[in-house]
């Protein structure tokens, strides 16, 4: 099975120049107050009442993520998760926040990519962690200026994680309704005679290969989900819960739809072998068939060729006559063989 490295996102450049600046929120009462403020700065807001912080990191390395370790107490076990790539989709709790790993995929000229994100969730605080600039930041601040409904005043940090987590599984959604698609193209291919066979089976295993690795980032997500809405562990307000509840009835789907299209494709491929089978047996038919037909004049002209005495020996009648049988019997045979279909 791959990894997600051999299908994710490609590797952010070792040059630190390119690496964007964090970027920093803070809402006052459900306004928001004041942005790229000094990371340095978020311990002195979370003091404040009424207060909700986010700050967004792009590949950052340890030493990036330090200031903000002391400023909220993470985990040194937290951090590494958050510094490190290719972890698997999950959420682990920890004394006063929690850390969960999420992946975003994309489709680019028919290849699945993954964005890796990672994310802090404290009751008032809420920290992204991007392994690379491929997950569209300005999408989610987006979303969090233009979406109604739920006060952040009421549901803290949670608000931000809901709207993170809703862009996450529909960004899935996207792409598994892409390889929908590329499977219906494919399927088109199979019954075009006309279709490269080299073609087919390339992209039905780039198709199989993006949906392997598609479902084993996706599947985790009902976990993830599944962990918030647990009452027991108050992790997000109650007016999260039927906000988050529709995100998971999401999770579910996208599971099921690459299911549905892991079936879809070994069923095309199975019916691609059954068709080249077919296609070989009508071959053989037709390879048979004219065999048949030049035996004839084979037969007749071999049997002649004994030079015994028969009707028109030695004569020019004789010619015309073996001709005669020749072409007859020839042409009743191709009659008999269109008739039976098997040319």
């Amino acid at each position: 099975m791959a990894h997600p490295s051999e299908t994710g996102a490609e590797p952010f450049p070792d040059d630190r120049a390119e690496v964007p600046p964090p970027r920093t929120r803070v809402w006052r009462d459900g306004t928001l107050e004041k942005h790229d403020f000094p990371v340095a700065q978020v311990s002195d807001y979370l003091e404040e009442d009424g207060t909700v912080v986010w700050v967004d990191l792009c590949a950052p390395q340890r030493a990036d993520l330090r200031v903000i370790s002391d400023e909220l107490g993470l985990d040194p076990v937290a951090v590494e998760d958050a510094v490190s790539r290719h972890e698997r989709a999950k959420i682990d709790r920890y004394e006063g926040y929690a850390f969960l790993n999420v992946y975003v995929p994309r489709i680019e000229d028919g290849e699945l990519a993954l964005d890796e994100v990672s994310a802090f969730l404290a009751e008032r605080a809420l920290v992204t962690v991007r392994q690379g600039p491929g997950f569209d930041i300005e999408a989610l601040v987006k979303r969090w200026d233009e979406s109604p409904g739920v006060d952040i005043a009421s549901t803290g940090a949670g608000y931000l994680l809901y709207h993170l987590l809703d862009l996450v599984v529909d960004r899935q959604l996207d792409a598994v309704q892409a390889l929908d698609d590329e499977a219906d193209d494919v399927e088109s291919m199979i019954f075009d005679e006309s279709s490269p066979m080299r073609d087919i089976q390339r992209r039905s295993f780039r198709l199989r290969k993006n949906l392997v690795a598609l479902r084993r980032v996706a599947l985790p997500m009902r976990e993830v989900v599944n962990t918030l809405l647990r009452r027991d562990l108050r992790m997000v307000a109650p007016d999260l819960v039927p906000y988050l509840q529709d995100v998971y009835d999401h999770t579910l789907r996208v599971g099921e739809w690459t299911d549905s299209l892991r079936d879809l494709v070994a069923n095309l491929l199975d019916t691609r072998i059954a068709l080249q089978g077919n296609r070989m047996n009508e071959v053989m038919k037709k390879v048979t068939s004219w065999a048949a037909i030049i035996a004839v004049p084979t037969a007749v002209t071999g049997f002649y060729g004994q030079n015994v005495p028969y009707p028109g020996f030695s004569s020019h009648a004789g010619f015309i006559v073996s001709s005669i049988v020749i072409v007859v019997c020839s042409v009743a045979l191709y009659a008999v063989f269109k008739f039976r279909d098997w040319l």
